[in-house]
């Protein structure tokens, strides 16, 4: 009450609504706080070189301390033309019509649970001026880190042979690391082979005609295309070679936000996974059919006198990556009844 008036009566006399009353009466003050977080928009855009959209650059207010809706940010964003890079059509540069030996797809079966146990490879073209140039690179597929990567004007083996051997001597692997790449001529090549047997590393290959089973390598270029090759104009082979030393060694790697990773960058990904969490190998899951038929007298399929089959997930003897132990017996599958009465007879 206000003298003889309640707060309703007064707004009616004043012709204003109680809302706009209430906020009348609030200490914060709009216009200063909304220059403030604009401000904050604008300096995390510019630090990333307009790279960000709206929702890593909503991320990374959040982690300065300023709780702002991601819908507030892509509007002020959008007022001020500040919004990111859009992507540009993707090409196939895959050569997979060859006879040399591909390899069955481990990867899409594995759950990881540390570094070093996948890595997943794949190449792009870059166009410069007046040629292509092509970039090999690897990445851990539990960190996203890229690990190992170089530049070249051909799609000879040894551009792919020259990432790999960069990437083992960056993280020295232990056996039983998985290496995973599409059907390309480059990672199925004599050379490339011998290298990954030699460190006691398992090839993995995806399915044909099938980019999702390469999906985070597809990922990265998208990013690198999008927010570097895309912006920026080079002059040579050698100051496209200093701008992504740039971005992968001192951005990507240690100062992108990653949505995949919670929106931290790769590097810090991996010291809180290493502090967090203890080192365990990866597990591989295979699945069994849903039902399991024999035949009767007549030929016709029936329903065997056991249970259902589901699909399986869990991990069934198999341990990868760092030499581990494998999984205790009771994980494996068991015989069938029906495969136990035909040894019966037998």
């Amino acid at each position: 009450m206000q003298g003889g008036l309640s707060i309703e009566h007064m707004c009616q006399v004043g012709q204003v609504s109680r809302a706009s009353f209430k906020r009348s009466l609030k200490d914060k003050k709009p216009a200063e706080e909304d220059m403030e977080v604009r401000s904050a928009v604008q300096k995390i855009v510019l630090e990333h070189r307009r790279r960000y959209g709206y929702r890593r650059v909503t991320a990374e207010l959040r982690r300065r301390g300023m709780v702002v809706n991601h819908k507030r940010v892509a509007r002020i964003m959008r007022e001020d033309n500040l919004l990111g890079m859009q992507p540009r059509a993707f090409e196939v540069t895959t050569d997979s019509e060859h006879e040399l030996k591909v390899y069955l797809n481990i990867a899409s079966r594995m759950t990881l649970t540390g570094v070093n146990q996948l890595w997943v490879a794949d190449i792009t073209y870059i166009r410069l001026r007046s040629e292509f140039v092509y970039l090999a690179v690897i990445l851990d597929g539990y960190s996203r880190k890229v690990v190992g990567w170089t530049l070249g004007r051909t799609l000879a083996a040894h551009l792919a042979v020259t990432a790999l051997q960069g990437a083992i001597q960056e993280r020295k692997p232990l056996p039983g690391l998985v290496h995973h790449s599409d059907r390309g001529l480059q990672y199925a090549s004599g050379e490339y082979v011998r290298i990954l047997d030699q460190h006691q590393i398992i090839p993995s290959m995806s399915r044909p005609g099938n980019p999702y089973d390469n999906a985070s390598c597809e990922s990265f270029f998208r990013t690198l295309k999008r927010e570097e090759i895309y912006a920026t104009q080079y002059r040579d082979l050698d100051d496209l070679r200093a701008n992504i030393e740039e971005f992968i060694e001192r951005y990507y790697n240690r100062c992108r936000l990653h949505s995949s990773l919670g929106y931290r960058p790769p590097e810090e990904f991996e010291q809180a996974a290493r502090t967090e969490t203890p080192s365990l190998a990866a597990t591989m899951s295979f699945f069994r059919h849903e039902k399991i038929y024999q035949s009767d007298v007549n030929g016709k399929p029936t329903r065997a006198d056991f249970p259902d089959h589901c699909l399986d997930e869990s991990s069934v003897g198999y341990s990868l990556a760092g030499g581990s132990s494998p999984e205790p017996a009771s994980a494996s599958p068991t015989r069938t009844t029906f495969q136990d009465q035909r040894l019966k007879k037998e």
